[in-house]
């Protein structure tokens, strides 16, 4: 008997852990659902954000796959792995969590709509601790989707720093662009400060000594994708045409309401980049 498929979701936000009900939210919340019904084994990781009721939607702390330290800026901080259950659909939801970075904090923005000034950290932390874990966990994805601006280093990571782990050797990467965008951009240390062992000056040049702002990152994203998907109806139009000049396979918006139908169209979209194999 064949060995399932599997796939790992890094997303931004979903629905309903964060409350309103947003086409990108309600998409990452459908995702890994239709999936695992259809054969995939499925892991789904989010940042943890303050705004998360941890005693209503029942996470607890996973001790096991806490307690690394990850390290930014010569600081130090402890990576936490909380989780949950959507019990209606039968789907774990994997958290990555810190007192400084994410407990203390709502989501991206403050009680004034002001972005938060560590949002760069924050992108460093959340890459870098889901695959901290995925590899704690002994757990080899065919598919890593990566969802929200928030996830969009994992590409680079993973095809520069953990190129030669088993666990990710053979992961097809795809970014999935949404429209949900930053609006400050990250300082010119962001460079400096999100190198790790692994990646090199050559592999982050395009954005080294510039203010990293949204079209910057997701444009290092794409570069280290294998394939790219169009999940809303408006995507940064700079970034969308970036990305038709590499190349990569690219799944484009279809104009519907049915989340159903975009879950599918996404799961055939992934059959032709495994070869077309039938689950």
């Amino acid at each position: 008997m064949k060995e399932p498929k599997r796939i790992l979701f890094i997303s931004q936000e979903i629905y309903p852990y964060l409350a309103e009900e947003s086409p990108i939210r309600l998409l990452n919340r459908q995702l890994p659902e239709y999936f695992q019904g259809h054969g995939f084994e499925t892991r789904t990781f989010m940042p943890k954000f303050g705004e998360i009721n941890e005693r209503r939607n029942q996470l607890h702390e996973v001790i096991r796959l806490s307690g690394m330290n990850l390290i930014i800026e010569e600081s130090d901080h402890p990576l936490l792995i909380k989780v949950a259950s959507i019990q209606t659909a039968r789907i774990q939801i994997y958290f990555i969590d810190n007192d400084d970075l994410f407990r203390r904090r709502k989501g991206v923005v403050d009680e004034n709509g002001e972005e938060y000034a560590d949002n760069d950290d924050r992108v460093i932390f959340y890459a870098r601790g889901v695959i901290e874990t995925v590899k704690k966990l002994r757990w080899t994805p065919d598919i890593i989707l990566c969802s929200g601006w928030m996830s969009a280093l994992t590409p680079l990571y993973l095809k520069k720093a953990f190129n030669d782990e088993p666990f990710f050797a053979n992961s097809k990467i795809v970014v999935m662009l949404d429209d949900n965008e930053y609006q400050k951009p990250f300082s010119t240390k962001f460079t400096d400060k999100m190198r790790i062992e692994g990646v090199s000056n050559t592999d982050v040049r395009s954005i080294a000594g510039f203010p990293v702002g949204y079209e910057e990152l997701m444009r290092l994203a794409v570069d280290y994708a294998d394939a790219i998907v169009y999940a809303t109806p408006k995507v940064n139009q700079r970034v969308a045409n970036y990305a038709e000049t590499k190349g990569k396979p690219i799944l484009p918006y279809a104009e519907t309401e049915d989340l159903t139908e975009a879950c599918k169209r996404q799961w055939e979209f992934y059959q032709t980049l495994l070869g077309g194999e039938e689950e």
